[in-house]
């Protein structure tokens, strides 16, 4: 069972995603919140695997509310979920600690879909996003990752798990792990987020269908 939940001040799109999540079998939504200061005073007892967070909240910023989030449970994957596509935000929201990041006009199972995939380990987001993110990756002559590295993190950044890494490149999920500590001792990062963070903003990587 995946525990789900979510800060959305929509109230009819609060509703609608927690009887999609209940009624979609492996899934369970156990809270749901309508600003950040809430659900940073409450998130410890409801304690999801995984989180859909707005960005345009009254009070705090999802941005801000994620930051806030991840300090007190830095293993909770944080998957954005709004209707902003600007670059600049997604990346902000990738340095503060999302692991993924969907736009409001993603298909329900394409949301279920993606909130499993960063319960495994995987970066999901949306087909605009992702193309967006790897478009502006330009190679780096100072980049220190390897070219298998490099491959490793634009899958990542694709969304991709661990298992489905794996099974690309055709090799273990024990050397999908190896490469990445390889990737975050290099790039001085502890988490996915701020590796594929870090990438974007220095340029690390090279765009590749």
């Amino acid at each position: 069972m995946i525990y789900v939940s979510m800060v959305e001040d929509d109230d009819d799109l609060r509703t609608s995603l927690a009887m999609l999540i209940n009624e979609t079998p492996g899934f369970a939504c156990c809270a749901t919140y309508a600003d950040c200061e809430t659900a940073i005073h409450d998130i410890s007892k409801d304690l999801p695997d995984v989180l859909l967070m707005d960005i345009g909240l009254p009070g705090m910023s999802g941005i801000e509310g994620i930051r806030r989030i991840k300090d007190k449970l830095p293993e909770m994957d944080v998957i954005m979920f709004t209707v902003h596509d600007d670059d600049n935000l997604v990346f902000k929201a990738l340095c503060a600690g999302a692991c993924g990041y969907l736009t409001k006009d993603t298909q329900p199972a394409r949301v279920l879909e993606a909130i499993r995939e960063a319960h495994q380990g995987g970066a999901p987001m949306s087909s605009n996003i992702a193309r967006m993110v790897v478009e502006s990756f330009k190679t780096a002559p100072a980049s220190p990752l390897t070219p298998r590295e490099t491959d490793i993190l634009i899958w990542l950044c694709k969304g991709m798990s661990y298992k489905m890494i794996a099974d690309t490149l055709f090799i273990s999920q024990e050397t999908v792990r190896s490469h990445l500590k390889h990737i975050y001792r290099k790039l001085q990062v502890s988490s996915k987020s701020e590796a594929v963070a870090k990438a974007l903003t220095e340029k690390l990587v090279s765009a590749r269908d």
